[in-house]
């Protein structure tokens, strides 16, 4: 049994059509799957995806010493627990695949927490208390055990908690041990926008990327760039609150 399994997933194929989205010479999925590996604390990862053809094309490009399972499950939810079932896990960690940014040093904190106390999730919390993984922040990741999980896809029924992951598990604290931790305060803001979602932030993205170049993209040195770029903190702003009327 893996103590701990990093699942990347590929939940939205719009969002990486393979011919041009790249960073640094190489497809984001296989990007978000190499920072993820960088975690010390994770017993492996492995990416889950669906069965179409888009996502076919997509798993295809995730580095061979990878394993890729494939769900034809309905739901995000199903396809998710169908992953982890699969690789016997005792917990597992969310790693979005639109997540360019992900920070290992953040994964690893989860599973230290996660081993000091009894718990079926933790992840992060903006200081208005909104999980972080509803926010354009895109840096982070969730733990949860496998059995919560489980006892989720059973008794989960709103098509918006079968179409979000951990959507159940957070929002039910009075049936989960949930714990959020804040995030840290120079990425709480609302003028930070880290998730890939159009071109603009695909852009943004770029820019980051070649003025830290791949071996400083840690969470701090992103909020240090950001601090000294008002313009894109602008531009990152107005995303955001067009996201958030959409």
């Amino acid at each position: 049994m893996i103590k701990t399994l990093g699942i990347v997933e590929i939940h939205a194929p719009q969002q990486h059509d393979p011919p041009r989205c790249r960073l640094g010479g190489k497809p984001l999925i296989e990007w978000v799957v190499r920072r993820a590996n960088d975690s010390s604390l994770l017993g492996g990862v492995v990416v889950a995806a669906g069965e179409g053809p888009v996502c076919r094309k997509l798993a295809a490009l995730v580095p061979s010493d990878v394993p890729v399972f494939h769900s034809a499950a309905p739901d995000a939810l199903r396809r998710f627990w169908d992953a982890a079932h699969q690789f016997d896990a005792e917990a597992v960690v969310r790693i979005s695949g639109d997540n360019a940014f992900i920070d290992p040093v953040l994964i690893d904190r989860l599973i230290t927490i996660a081993g000091t106390e009894p718990l079926d999730y933790i992840g992060y919390c903006s200081r208005d208390g909104r999980p972080a993984v509803e926010s354009p922040l895109g840096v982070f990741a969730e733990w949860m055990t496998t059995r919560a999980l489980r006892r989720a896809e059973r008794r989960a029924s709103d098509p918006c908690d079968r179409s979000q992951v951990t959507r159940h598990i957070y929002s039910h604290p009075d049936e989960f041990r949930v714990l959020l931790i804040p995030v840290p305060v120079p990425l709480d803001r609302d003028d930070v926008r880290l998730t890939i979602g159009s071109q603009e932030d695909w852009e943004h993205a770029q820019e980051i990327l070649e003025a830290l170049g791949p071996e400083q993209l840690d969470w701090q040195g992103i909020a240090r760039l950001l601090h000294h770029q008002p313009g894109m903190r602008k531009r990152m702003a107005v995303l955001n609150r067009a996201a958030a009327r959409a």
